[in-house]
């Protein structure tokens, strides 16, 4: 009985949210609009050079961001010789495989690519809650129906976190942050075994 109790409690704590977890101060307020800029400027075609380790295969090259309406992006991944990996349209709740190789075209990898790209190109999520913590603003929205927490330092969004029953799934950190353009992207899963860096040659 005694380790059942135990047992009981531990899942409890284990299973705090992650704002709890991390101690955030609940806001009153959850009507403040954010923005994530960083690829949101339909004039500017967005090209990184790009390093994705899946598991224990590399693949490297150039990845090309560009929104081609209100709410459309396009998002392709080549080799630097110009040959296609991938070449995904988002469309609002649209997602559309354009293109994929063989050895990444699997239904697994796809998903976390959607998902990960979703939350790259998503410019005004709707937000639920708002927390602080250390003078860091913190906005909790819904990316396909997961939780995901804004971080901005200084008003500029450093860092996205996916979190689930309390513990980071994914993060996805802005780095050399230039006014609107992140020079350095990376998203690292703890999951999975998915590291993505993004290394900007955007002009």
């Amino acid at each position: 009985m005694r380790f059942l109790l135990i047992s009981f409690c531990f899942f409890l704590v284990s299973c705090g949210s992650y704002p709890k977890k991390k101690n955030f101060q609940a806001e009153n307020s959850t009507s403040k609009e954010i923005e994530n800029p960083y690829l949101s400027d339909s004039r500017i075609d967005y090209v990184y050079k790009a390093s994705i380790d899946v598991y224990d295969r590399n693949f490297s090259g150039l990845l090309i961001i560009k929104k081609i309406a209100d709410k459309e992006h396009r998002v392709a991944f080549t080799t630097e010789m110009g040959n296609k990996m991938f070449d995904f349209t988002f469309n609002e709740n649209d997602f559309r495989v354009n293109f994929i190789l063989d050895e990444l075209n699997k239904k697994m990898l796809i998903n976390i690519l959607k998902k990960d790209f979703k939350v790259l190109i998503t410019e005004n999520p709707i937000i639920s809650n708002s927390y602080s913590h250390n003078e860091i603003d913190i906005y909790e929205a819904a990316i396909y129906n997961k939780k995901h927490y804004y971080f901005f330092e200084n008003y500029k969004l450093t860092k996205i976190i996916n979190a689930k029953n309390g513990k980071e799934n994914v993060q996805f950190l802005f780095l050399k942050i230039n006014n609107h353009l992140a020079n350095q992207i990376e998203i690292k899963h703890s999951n999975i075994k998915l590291t993505i860096n993004l290394k900007s040659i955007t002009q």
